[in-house]
């Protein structure tokens, strides 16, 4: 879908160049490859291609463990090139978890990968679309051990983090953050919970003292409401699907996932695998052309 497009700069993609090729066809895309070369300039309408190569054979929408270890290359290849500066950023496809795992190697995601490979001790989800960016303060945990999750460490961390980037990567000078509380109606003054009484609004005082724009902590079923929201500029919530389901009402299929902390940008998209359409052509590009969007976006702000 690449090739279908103007590209405002220049864009490599890591991968088994005949597959590239192949998938085209298959789709029905007239596209042109050529192999990267940092030392030239690619001709008018070609595709650059950093040729990693497949361990077996590849059919659309058939999984297979012995291209794990290609698709681990893939993501090396492209944080080696950012953290020596050849690249400016990474732009991730979705992977399936499950089959790297069938090939007997432990991989929870893209986001634990890229912290390790980077050494960063702690990164934060943040995704943007529909007008909105929602950063969470716990990922992918069961609802019944969030509770003992939302820790002081945890949450300023994570605001720590978001305000960086936010600063660097996003352009804003004075980042404004609406944080939500863990319970219902933000504890209901302790009689639904004392997380926020504990835990939240005694951070919240201490960061704002040290001049951070903090909200909160706002009940998160308000939180999500135009008058609130236009008085920020982006929310932290505090588990998985308080901050993600209205962002992805709002934008899903255009929506970008973003790892903040990390020392290169990455940005993702915000959907998953989709096999039963891997060949067919009928996949919605729309949230990758938005995660390159974002990431040349964010590689401009940092150079500022």
């Amino acid at each position: 879908m690449l090739a279908r497009r103007a590209l405002p700069a220049r864009v490599v993609v890591l991968g088994e160049r005949q597959l590239l090729q192949d998938r085209a066809r298959q789709a029905g895309i007239a596209a042109r490859y050529v192999e990267y070369d940092a030392a030239s300039v690619p001709p008018d309408g070609a595709l650059e291609v950093l040729p990693v190569a497949l361990r077996a054979p590849s059919r659309a929408g058939q999984l297979d463990p012995v291209n794990a270890r290609y698709v681990l290359a893939l993501l090396d290849r492209a944080v080696a090139g950012c953290r020596s500066g050849e690249f400016d950023a990474m732009v991730t496809a979705p992977v399936h978890k499950g089959i790297i795992n069938d090939a007997g190697i432990a991989f929870s995601g893209h986001t634990e990968y890229l912290a390790e490979k980077t050494g960063t001790p702690r990164v934060v989800m943040m995704l943007v679309g529909g007008g909105l960016r929602v950063a969470l303060a716990t990922t992918h945990l069961a609802l019944k051990d969030v509770p003992a999750a939302i820790t002081t460490d945890c949450v300023e961390t994570s605001l720590r983090i978001l305000t960086a980037d936010l600063r660097r990567r996003f352009g804003l000078a004075s980042p404004r953050i609406l944080v939500a509380g863990l319970n219902p109606h933000a504890g209901e003054g302790g009689y639904l919970g004392r997380e926020e009484i504990d835990v939240i609004a005694p951070l919240l005082q201490r960061l704002r003292a040290e001049g951070m724009d903090l909200t909160g902590p706002l009940p998160a079923d308000t939180l999500f409401t135009p008058r609130v929201l236009e008085r920020g500029d982006a929310v932290l919530a505090m588990y998985h699907d308080q901050g993600l389901a209205t962002l992805k009402y709002a934008s899903f299929g255009e929506g970008v996932n973003v790892t903040l902390g990390l020392p290169i940008i990455r940005t993702s998209v915000d959907h998953g695998t989709a096999l039963d359409l891997a060949g067919t052509g009928t996949a919605d590009p729309g949230s990758l052309h938005a995660a390159l969007d974002l990431a040349l976006a964010m590689a401009s702000n940092e150079r500022r």
